[in-house]
């Protein structure tokens, strides 16, 4: 049985909306807003009869505090008023209201409109669930074939062991860390339209920003000594091919927002701030931000993690080389943000 709330100052109103609707549904009849939120601690009804003029809390001021909290934002209201003021339903209406009903109220008004919008709520709710599920079911998706592309890259390179865990992680801090400080938030926040599923996806496309590596040979990629600098080039062309390699999957499967990001992190992972980079020499503000963000990410697990070709380095040396390439090789901004968080970069190595 549905549950609805009815909130009038007038006693009378009250028990005549009881009289109505309780053959039907599960009735709680309130005086004020104070009682109603008070109950909403424990009851959370499907649809909400709200008395416009109220002493204390008015009506409308009642749907601004419930449409302010998350948690009962989403309850459908209908307005209960004895006068329809043509301002003040346009007002109700942008707020939120779903309708507006005049008192004193028929018996048949009342409960075809209540039946009407908790039928139309009651489809809107299972849509809205499917849709989740089939978004939840895409993202499953998605992050497998993410996960499968960048694992088949990593198996190859074996000279770069979780490497793409890791700088995943590191990423995740320094985003994190750039949210809380406002660093290039309203860019961030371009990136999520969908908040916090978006950010995570963000985050999960930088796992194929060396996609590129595929088409490097083997003889290159796990050569245990030095590359030579015709090997060195072919290497480098991995940051071209990657993007190349994405863009193609773009073109088939359409430019969803991982597959977006995923191409400028591998297409720009290897500009340098001072235009001294490949493939195409940006500079400054011309790099794409998540090529600035991985540039980071990328020096430093290189730094301190063991090569074939080279010990690790100890996290403070790391540090300081980073510090000192700041506003040559890395961002200024970024590598400010890195400086506060660095130990955290650490943890991540350490897991």
């Amino acid at each position: 049985m549905k549950t609805v709330f009815v909130v009038d100052d007038n006693n009378v109103n009250l028990l005549a909306a009881e009289n109505t609707l309780s053959e039907r549904y599960n009735v709680f009849t309130l005086s004020s807003a104070a009682n109603m939120f008070e109950l909403l601690e424990d009851v959370t009804p499907d649809l909400i009869l709200l008395d416009i003029a109220m002493p204390s809390v008015n009506g409308l001021d009642t749907l601004r505090l419930l449409k302010d909290n998350a948690k009962y934002a989403e309850i459908p209201v209908i307005f209960l008023t004895a006068n329809i003021d043509n301002e003040v339903e346009a007002l109700g209406i942008e707020m939120g209201a779903i309708d507006f009903i005049t008192k004193p109220f028929s018996v048949s008004v009342l409960l075809n409109r209540i039946h009407r919008h908790l039928e139309i709520e009651g489809i809107i709710r299972e849509r809205t669930d499917m849709l989740r599920q089939r978004t939840e079911r895409l993202l499953k998706l998605q992050n497998g074939m993410v996960s499968v592309l960048a694992n088949m890259v990593e198996n190859r390179d074996k000279l770069t062991s979780r490497h793409n865990e890791r700088t995943t992680g590191y990423i995740r801090v320094l985003l994190n860390a750039m949210v809380k400080r406002g660093v290039y938030i309203d860019e961030i926040q371009g990136w999520c339209s969908d908040g916090a599923s978006d950010f995570e996806v963000v985050i999960s496309s930088a796992r194929l920003h060396d996609i590129g590596k595929i088409i490097v040979t083997d003889l290159i990629l796990n050569k245990p000594d030095k590359l030579t600098d015709a090997e060195y080039e072919i290497m480098k062309t991995h940051a071209a091919e990657g993007e190349r390699i994405i863009e193609s999957i773009i073109a088939e499967s359409g430019g969803e927002v991982f597959l977006h990001n995923a191409k400028l992190f591998a297409g720009s992972h290897h500009e340098r701030w001072d235009g001294k980079g490949y493939p195409r020499g940006l500079k400054g503000a011309e790099i794409p931000l998540q090529g600035r963000i991985m540039a980071i990410a990328d020096v430093y697990d290189a730094l301190i993690n063991e090569r074939p070709y080279k010990k690790a380095m100890p996290h403070e040396s790391a540090v300081e080389i980073i510090k000192e390439s700041r506003g040559t090789q890395f961002d200024p901004r970024l590598v400010d943000v890195f400086l506060e968080v660095s130990d955290l970069f650490l943890a991540v190595n350490t897991l």
